[in-house]
C-alpha cells in the first residue's frame, strides 16, 4: 500500500475507507508468511528423496535453527512499533536512527550467530537426540553450519521486514519473501541433486541454495530501506537498551507460548501413538490457521502504532475496534471451513487407527478458532502501543492457568470425553484467558493501558 498519506493521519486512507485498508494491508502480510512454509513443503520433499537420515537432518536443523532465530524476533517486533510511531509524528530524522540502529544490531547478532553455531552445531544436533556416531548428526551438523552463515541476512531482513511494516509498506516485505522463496526452489534441485558440470551436494545443497536467496533477499530490503530514509548522521545508544527491553519481554512471552505448545505435544504422545498422530493433524492445520490471523495482528500493529504516534488516540482505537471485527469474523470463518472440511483432513493427515480420538478434539479446535482469533489481533494491538509487559504477563497468567490445568488433569486421571480432547479444551482455556485479558485492557481499558492513559491527556 502506498503511504503517500501518511504525512496527514486525517488524511489517511483508514478513515475514509476502513476496511478496505485493512484489508489492503493484511493481504501482502498474508502471502508473504505463507511464502515460506509452503517453500518448506517444497525441501522437504527433495530432502526425503536423499533418504531417512537426510529427512531426519533436516527435522534436526530445522528446529535448532528456527529456536535460534525466534529469539530474536524482538528485532522486527520492536521496529516495527518504533517506526510506525515515529512516523505518526512526522520524525523521519529519528525514525531513521531508530532504523539504523536495529540494523546494525541485527548485523552483529547475525554475525554472532554465524560463528557460535558453525562452532556448536555438532553439540545442539546431540541435544535433539542425534547420536554421536549416526549420519543423522553427520548431515545435521553440515546443513546446519551451512545455515547459520546466512544468520546476519536472516536477522537483517526479518528487522527490515518490521521496519518497512512501521511504515505501512506490506507489499515489498511480500514480494521480498516470494522471490526468496522462489530462487531457493530454483535452486535447490541443482545444488541437491546436481546439474551438468556442477556437482550433487546432497543436504549441504539445501542449505546453501537458501544461503544465497537469504542475502540476496536482505540486499533488497537494505535498497528498499536506503530508498526511504538518509544515513542516520549517529547512532543512539538508547535505542540499543529500548530494543533489549522489548527482547527480554518478548523473549518470556514467546517461550512461554512454546512451552505449553510442548506440554500439549509431550501429554499427546505419552497417551500414545494414535493420541500423538491425531493431535498432530491437528496442530498442523492450527499453525496454518494462525498464518491468517497474523497477517491482521501485523496491520492492527502498524496502524495503532502510526495513529498513536500522531496523538490520534480516538483513530487507535477505531483501529483496534475494526481488527477485533475483521478477526472475529475471520476466525468464524476458519471454524466453519475447518468443520467443514473434517473429512479432508481425516483422509490426508489423520491415520485410521487415530480416528477415534481425533474427531472430538478437532470440533473442539475449530469451536476455539473465533476467540483463538481475539487473541492473536490483541497481541498485534498491544504491539503497536508498545504494552510488551502487559503481553509478557497475560502469557505468564494463561501459560501458568494451562499447565496446572494440563498436568493436574493428567496426573488426577481427569478427562473431558478421551485424553486429547482435555488437550484442546484446557489450550481452549489457554487463549480465552488471553482474549479475555487483551480485549478488556482496550475497552474498556484496565490497569496503565496505553490507549486509556492517552485518551485520558488527549
Amino acid at each position: 500500500m502506498a503511504t503517500a498519506h501518511l504525512d496527514s493521519p486525517e488524511n489517511h486512507s483508514f478513515v475514509k475507507r476502513p476496511n478496505r485498508t485493512i484489508i489492503a494491508l493484511a493481504t501482502p502480510v498474508l502471502f508473504s508468511m505463507i511464502a515460506e512454509p509452503l517453500t518448506g513443503l517444497v525441501d522437504t520433499s527433495f530432502i526425503a528423496r536423499l533418504g531417512a537420515e537426510a529427512l531426519a537432518a533436516l527435522g534436526v536443523g530445522t528446529a535448532i535453527l528456527s529456536g535460534t532465530f525466534w529469539i530474536f524476533n524482538f528485532l522486527g517486533v520492536g521496529s516495527q512499533t518504533e517506526i510506525a510511531q515515529l512516523w505518526g509524528r512526522q520524525d523521519k530524522a529519528r525514525a531513521s536512527q531508530v532504523a539504523g540502529m536495529a540494523l546494525a544490531m541485527a548485523l552483529v547478532f547475525g554475525i554472532c550467530i554465524s560463528c557460535f553455531g558453525f562452532v556448536l552445531a555438532d553439540r545442539a544436533a546431540a541435544l535433539m537426540g542425534a547420536s554421536a556416531d549416526s549420519e543423522i548428526l553427520t548431515k545435521a551438523v553440515d546443513y546446519m553450519r551451512v545455515r547459520f552463515f546466512a544468520a546476519p541476512a536472516i536477522l537483517l531482513t526479518l528487522t527490515s521486514f518490521g521496519i518497512l511494516r512501521g511504515l505501512q509498506d506490506m507489499k515489498t516485505p511480500m514480494k521480498v519473501a516470494i522471490l526468496v522463496n522462489v530462487i531457493n526452489v530454483i535452486l535447490d534441485p541443482i545444488f541437491i541433486f546436481g546439474w551438468n558440470a556442477f556437482p550433487a551436494l546432497g543436504i549441504k545443497g539445501a542449505a546453501l541454495s537458501t544461503l544465497i536467496s537469504q542475502y540476496i533477499g536482505a540486499s533488497l530490503c537494505l535498497y528498499s530501506i536506503k530508498l526511504r530514509f538518509p544515513l542516520p548522521e549517529k547512532l543512539q545508544k538508547e535505542d540499543i537498551k529500548g530494543l533489549i527491553k522489548i527482547g527480554g519481554d518478548l523473549f518470556i512471552r514467546t517461550g512461554l507460548l512454546t512451552l505449553f505448545i510442548l506440554l500439549c505435544t509431550r501429554e499427546a504422545t505419552r497417551a500414545g501413538a494414535e493420541s500423538g498422530a491425531a493431535h498432530q493433524a491437528i496442530r498442523q492445520i492450527w499453525l496454518f490457521t494462525a498464518l491468517f490471523l497474523d497477517s491482521f495482528a501485523i496491520t492492527g500493529q502498524s496502524l495503532i502504532g502510526y495513529f498513536l504516534g500522531a496523538g490520534k488516540v480516538d483513530l487507535a482505537r477505531k483501529v483496534a475496534l475494526y481488527i477485533f471485527s475483521w478477526s472475529i469474523l475471520t476466525g468464524t470463518f476458519l471454524c466453519a471451513t475447518m468443520l467443514a472440511g473434517t473429512n479432508i483432513v481425516i483422509n490426508l493427515l489423520v491415520p485410521t487407527s487415530a480416528l477415534a480420538l481425533f474427531s472430538s478434539a478437532w470440533v473442539v479446535a475449530a469451536i476455539a478458532q473465533p476467540v483463538n482469533a481475539l487473541a492473536f489481533a490483541t497481541d498485534g494491538i498491544h504491539w503497536g502501543t508498545g504494552d510488551f509487559g502487559f503481553l509478557r504477563n497475560v502469557m505468564i497468567l494463561a501459560t501458568g492457568t494451562g499447565a496446572l490445568l494440563l498436568l493436574g488433569l493428567a496426573n488426577a486421571g481427569i478427562t473431558i470425553g478421551d485424553g486429547l480432547t482435555t488437550i484442546w479444551t484446557v489450550t481452549a482455556v489457554w487463549i480465552s484467558i488471553r482474549a479475555v485479558f487483551g480485549v478488556t485492557r482496550v475497552f474498556p481499558g484496565f490497569g496503565a493501558a496505553p490507549l486509556k492513559e492517552c485518551t485520558q491527556t488527549n
